[in-house]
């Protein structure tokens, strides 16, 4: 695999793999095998329909509305599941913007439109070639949205850098985290960590008395939830922004 280095809207730098063309193909394998299992129930299911109509084009009709999702299968997933079809998520790899950007629903448009040339068109020739001559592993589809594929097996763990887990449905605490620095927040968050490690509970207390007198939040959490909610909040507002 090649490696590619993403450096993130906190100025942070992670190095991910590109996966190779033959992972991107069991992934497509995949999700063909489901979308094949989807057409053998739309079957069944227009074989019912015929039963209650007997109008050959309403059954028709009928049938093609409810196979019309499986036409969007890729957008759909890659859309919802921030870059990730059932395939990718079993191998683990995901869709991202080579420049760090988020991934916008405009370049998944993107991607999933060029698959007609990448791989219907020309039975695949065409993705195949181009990933295989792509200094990023891209298909034409991958180039013109300016995505590649990476694989999330080994990838920078959150914890080395300043960078949180924040669910979607997060709620911020403290708007005024933002007062704070990257410089500020990585200093925060490697005392912290080192502290409640060693259960050193004085340097914890220090810490949160240091970074209250900053943001003049006057929370009753302890100290634990407080650095922590600081931490998460920090980075809630700054991806939002």
């Amino acid at each position: 695999m090649s490696n590619l280095q993403i450096n993130t809207t906190q100025n942070v730098n992670l190095n991910y793999k590109i996966v190779s063309i033959g992972e991107r193909i069991v992934a497509f394998f995949i999700d063909a095998f489901i979308l094949y299992l989807y057409a053998v129930l739309v079957d069944f299911i227009g074989d019912a329909i015929g039963y209650i109509y007997e109008d050959k084009w309403t059954q028709r009709g009928l049938v093609a509305l409810i196979f019309l999702p499986a036409m969007f299968y890729s957008l759909i997933m890659h859309s919802i599941f921030n870059g990730r079809t059932v395939g990718k998520m079993l191998l683990k790899m995901r869709v991202v913007k080579f420049d760090g950007s988020p991934v916008h629903w405009s370049n998944y448009l993107v991607r999933w439109m060029l698959r007609l040339v990448d791989i219907w068109i020309f039975i695949g020739s065409i993705g195949l070639l181009t990933i295989l001559f792509s200094e990023k592993r891209q298909r034409l589809g991958d180039a013109a949205a300016g995505t590649v594929v990476i694989s999330t097996k080994n990838k920078t763990k959150v914890s080395h850098t300043i960078l949180e887990e924040v669910e979607e449905a997060y709620q911020p605490k403290f708007t005024n985290v933002i007062l704070l620095t990257d410089k500020d927040v990585r200093l925060i968050k490697e005392t912290y960590r080192i502290a409640r490690k060693s259960n050193d509970f004085k340097t914890m207390t220090a810490l949160r008395v240091k970074v209250d007198s900053i943001l003049q939040t006057k929370s009753e959490l302890y100290d634990i939830q407080y650095l922590d909610t600081v931490l998460k909040d920090y980075n809630y507002y700054t991806q939002k922004l």
